[in-house]
């Protein structure tokens, strides 16, 4: 039995945001997730948006604001903002809804966990040996200052008759510490051999700012904002 669990998940509230950020009822949940998945999956299958990371997604009424996360902001924006109106108008089109798009970049790509992962996926899909994949990837990443990193692949490794894992370590991964900041993702490469699962574990260190709430504290605000909307 494993007792495994997603080191964002794990580390949501505390020092991590949802991807979705909007509240509805019982009855629109589950066409609004289902919105919100199939806006992500055209917006990563566009060229214009080859190098993100994620996808924020906010609701307010009839509009819609996403945040794309990319390390490359300029083919995102295109000339004078060209890609961005054609997007806007594209999702505009498969969701009835006026949107809004806003592009953040991503400043330091060799921290981001989720840019490794593909990166090491596309060079596996161009066959480069798995094991210089996963090595160079570790050694740009502590490169770029990380604490600690871990990669792992899965699958039919170098054209195996059998699949099996691989995964190399290096520095510190302390999964269970809250404070430290584990950025964590995974990438899928299509080789002629069959899929490959990548998975990257990355330690930006710890979380200086961030505070956890007491328990009364967040009642109160809760309470407050209540009552702040009662009267309004």
């Amino acid at each position: 039995m494993g007792q495994k669990t997603n080191p964002v998940g794990f580390r949501l509230i505390m020092n991590r945001q949802w991807k979705s950020r909007w509240y509805a009822n019982k009855q629109e949940f589950g066409t609004l997730v289902f919105e919100d998945e199939k806006i992500r999956k055209f917006l990563m299958a566009k060229a214009c948006c080859v190098g993100t990371s994620s996808i924020t997604i906010r609701r307010m009424s009839d509009k819609i604001e996403i945040v794309i996360h990319t390390a490359r902001p300029g083919l995102v924006i295109g000339k004078k903002g060209s890609e961005i109106d054609i997007l806007r108008g594209e999702l505009a089109k498969l969701t009835g809804k006026e949107i809004w798009i806003e592009v953040e970049e991503i400043k330091r790509p060799d921290l981001d966990a989720k840019l490794v992962a593909d990166g090491i996926a596309k060079q596996l899909e161009r066959r480069i040996p798995f094991r210089r994949a996963l090595k160079k990837a570790i050694q740009s990443v502590r490169e770029a200052g990380a604490p600690g990193v871990r990669v792992q692949c899965t699958g039919r490794l170098g054209g195996a008759e059998l699949a099996r894992r691989e995964w190399y370590k290096d520095g510190v991964i302390p999964l269970q510490t809250m404070r430290q900041d584990i950025d964590f993702a995974y990438g899928r490469a299509e080789t002629t051999y069959g899929s490959i699962g990548v998975k990257v574990w990355i330690n930006r260190g710890e979380y200086s700012t961030v505070r956890r709430k007491p328990a009364s504290e967040i009642v109160s605000d809760v309470a407050g904002a209540t009552t702040a909307a009662a009267g309004a």
